[in-house]
């Protein structure tokens, strides 16, 4: 089916053929024909690289063009940066697109201005608990990855957004993306959907196993070089002799990190002198961004070629790896699965090093068949490479029997809900109440049986949660005590600040119940203590040094539980080390030391601290709300949190550009407002931040007589006698 027959406007044809897309691949033909630019709901449950972006594309430009409203729904923000950056080129059309994927309790209704809006499920969530306006004019719906549906994390979420945006809007087109799954036809039949079924691919894909150092496929086996003892790194560099690259999917960090120091030395000797170059400056920025161990590691990698990929990175350090591979110079990446989940990152070959996972329930376990196919999906670059390889590893000829019989002839299994518990409930039943969706339980009834959990399990044994989710909800004054479902005023700030009901229940009982004074511990405790946050793991060198800290200070905890009871107290544990983390976040240690204390990356760090501000923001605004004592107080802890300080910077740091480290030196060297630097001579800014930095924070404060100084580093700086925030704080050792 030629682009130019299609029922679209002529500015959007020409668009795709100047593009270089003149043709559908036959799936996305199929959509076509089965009602995509008409206006139907479709599920596509095709293979990764098969051109499911485009069919989502031409939907939402048809729709727009005709004065429409698109919403595309990404699991992660991450992905929906790739797909805002990537739908920006729209822009040639007239198209405005815009992005959403931050604080949870704002309208975002500037976002209306905009043709195309990208979000994630959680954030589509809560611009719907917060009542935006412009979500009522949306026509059509992508939810991408919708297969996710089946994450007990994230599935719930998904499943009430659709049947939400679907009761808002009844005519609004819904396109499900999803990989293929084993009841494809049962999520198209919910979502009243076309089935677009299909295992084509514009690449050929051969999925083997290598066993001694030869690969078998299907009718087919040939040996490989082994100019190594690892045939991981054989299989590596057989891929670059090729012409291709590589990615190697590993089970942990440490194995991805391992890895990639490994194959290094062997894939330098392949690169050119051009790539070489290329990657030292990809290092460099590496080592601007960061100068924890893990950064410099990776740099050194980078350098030889390779890199690693995994949520311990930071965004930029990660973002600049995924630049580095599209770009052809960085060789290989090994990487944790998080990578195969939506990114646009194909490869000649992909290597499944290890199809085991560790679970804390039950050991070492073999990954689904829909994981695997997921990785085994990033093999081949449309339009670049001749034919993708999927290559597992196997120790044994029984081995690889097993391998071929659970991921390469198995299909993907099915997809079940994970909305009917109590746990996953409960808050998407107050946010249903606090919305108006419901004002009885059985108008609650009758909206969940729109969910996929209602299609699947026919209401099996809903009642009786949602019965558990409306006591819990009244007896903690989040609905009130009548015959109707009436939220309270206290319910309906708990929706619309995206917080697990069960976590305001427990910052309000701890503000409540706290003693004395709050001290920051305190506040980041009571935070640690609540569902919604993501908590560190205890190691065995944690626990006398973690037990130690939490009988010092006690007096500073809402809750102390019996040590004789090991299961509470080991989740104490992790709640006191995980405030701890914080603690010194905003007490400056440098990165390096908390990821070597805490066993941490930057990227847990960051992302730890991202729960923990939005958490206590939720904190302040209970308190005002409730007039509970510590609003004020959690008030600096949520900016001291976002920005790892102590409250004398945080005037410094509304500066763009100024980070905690730049800002403590700006302090220490007598700037400690910005009347200070604003009145401040340009030469000895730049001694303590150096040119650039200087001549951007002039910039900011309007002293256009600034630009282009020829900065000096030798001047006398203005004293400074201010101690390092923090100096003296406890480590793990001093315990």
């Amino acid at each position: 089916m030629k682009i130019e027959c299609l029922d679209l406007p002529d500015e959007v044809k020409k668009f795709y053929l100047d593009s270089g897309i003149e043709e559908l691949y036959p799936p996305q033909a199929e959509a076509v024909e089965k009602g995509l630019l008409e206006g139907r709901n479709l599920l596509a449950a095709i293979p990764t690289a098969s051109g499911k972006t485009l069919l989502a594309e031409l939907a939402m430009l048809k729709a727009v063009l005709s004065g429409g409203k698109a919403l595309y729904i990404v699991p992660l923000r991450a992905l929906a940066s790739e797909k805002f950056r990537h739908f920006r080129e729209f822009s040639k059309l007239g198209v405005r697109v815009g992005i959403s994927t931050g604080d949870y309790d704002r309208r975002d209704e500037g976002l209306g201005v905009n043709d195309i809006i990208v979000a994630t499920s959680e954030k589509t969530d809560s611009l719907l608990r917060n009542d935006t306006a412009w979500m009522r004019e949306i026509s059509v719906v992508v939810a991408d990855e919708v297969h996710l549906i089946d994450s007990a994390n994230r599935g719930p979420t998904l499943e009430v957004t659709l049947a939400k945006l679907r009761r808002m809007n009844p005519s609004c087109q819904i396109l499900a993306l999803s990989a293929t799954v084993g009841n494809a036809d049962e999520l198209a039949a919910w979502l009243d959907a076309g089935l677009v079924l299909s295992d084509w691919r514009p690449t050929d894909l051969r999925e083997g196993v290598l066993l001694n150092g030869t690969l078998y496929f299907k009718g087919l086996d040939r040996a490989i070089e082994q100019p190594t003892k690892d045939e991981a790194v054989n299989l590596v560099l057989d891929t670059l002799r090729e012409g291709g690259q590589c990615l190697v999917f590993e089970s942990s960090r440490k194995n991805c990190m391992g890895f990639a120091k490994k194959a290094a030395p062997k894939v330098k000797k392949a690169l050119s002198v051009e790539d070489r170059d290329v990657l030292a400056g990809i290092a460099d920025e590496v080592l601007e961004n960061s100068e924890t161990d893990t950064a410099v590691t990776l740099a050194a990698c980078i350098r030889a070629g390779t890199a690693f990929h995994h949520a311990g990175l930071t965004s930029a350090s990660r973002e600049l790896v995924e630049e580095g591979f599209r770009a052809g110079r960085i060789k290989m990446i090994s990487s944790t699965p998080t990578l195969a989940a939506g990114l646009n990152l194909p490869a000649r070959r992909v290597v499944i090093r290890s199809y085991r996972r560790y679970s804390s329930q039950d050991g070492m376990q073999p990954i689904p068949a829909l994981e695997y196919k997921q990785m085994a999906g990033r093999a081949g670059r449309p339009r670049l490479d001749p034919y993708g390889e999927a290559v597992l590893l196997a120790k044994s000829n029984e081995e690889l029997g097993n391998l071929f019989e659970r991921y390469i002839e198995a299909g993907a299994e099915e997809i079940w809900s994970k909305l009917g518990t109590e746990n996953a409930l409960r808050t998407h039943v107050l946010s249903t109440i606090a919305n108006g969706f419901a004002h009885t339980k059985e108008e609650l009834m009758d909206f969940l049986e729109a969910t996929f959990f209602a299609f699947q399990y026919s209401n099996f044994g809903l009642s009786t949660v949602v019965d558990e989710c409306l006591h819990f909800l009244t007896l903690e004054g989040m609905l009130e005590e009548a015959e109707e479902l009436v939220p309270t005023m206290f319910g309906k700030l708990v929706s619309k600040l995206y917080i697990d009901p069960l976590s305001a229940a427990v910052v309000v009982k701890g503000l409540r119940g706290a003693g004395g004074s709050l001290t920051d511990l305190t506040l980041l405790h009571l935070i640690c203590s609540t569902p919604d946050m993501r908590l560190l793991y205890m190691r065995s060198s944690d626990y006398e040094g973690i037990n130690d800290f939490a009988m010092t200070h006690s007096e500073e905890f809402v809750k102390v539980p019996n040590s004789f009871d090991m299961v509470e107290y080991e989740w104490f544990l992790q709640e006191v080390k995980t405030a701890l983390l914080l603690l010194e976040w905003i007490r400056e240690k440098p990165e390096n030391e908390l990821c070597s204390k805490f066993g941490v990356g930057e990227g847990d760090i960051r992302a730890i601290a991202d729960i923990a501000e939005w958490i206590m923001h939720v904190v302040t605004q209970l308190a005002r709300l409730l007039e509970l004592k510590g609003a004020e107080k959690a008030a600096e802890l949520e900016m001291r949190v976002h920005y790892g300080a102590g409250p004398e910077l945080m005037e410094l740091l509304d500066m763009k550009g100024i980070g905690r480290v730049r800002a403590r030196k700006l302090y220490k060297a007598g700037f400690r407002s910005l009347a200070d630097l604003s009145g401040a001579a340009p030469e000895a800014v730049a001694a303590v931040v150096g040119p650039k930095i200087a001549e951007r924070i002039f910039r900011q404060l309007g002293r256009d007589d600034a630009a282009g100084t020829e900065f000096s580093a030798e001047v006398q700086l203005p004293e400074a006698g201010e101690e390092k925030a923090g100096a003296g704080q406890k480590t793990f050792n001093d315990f």
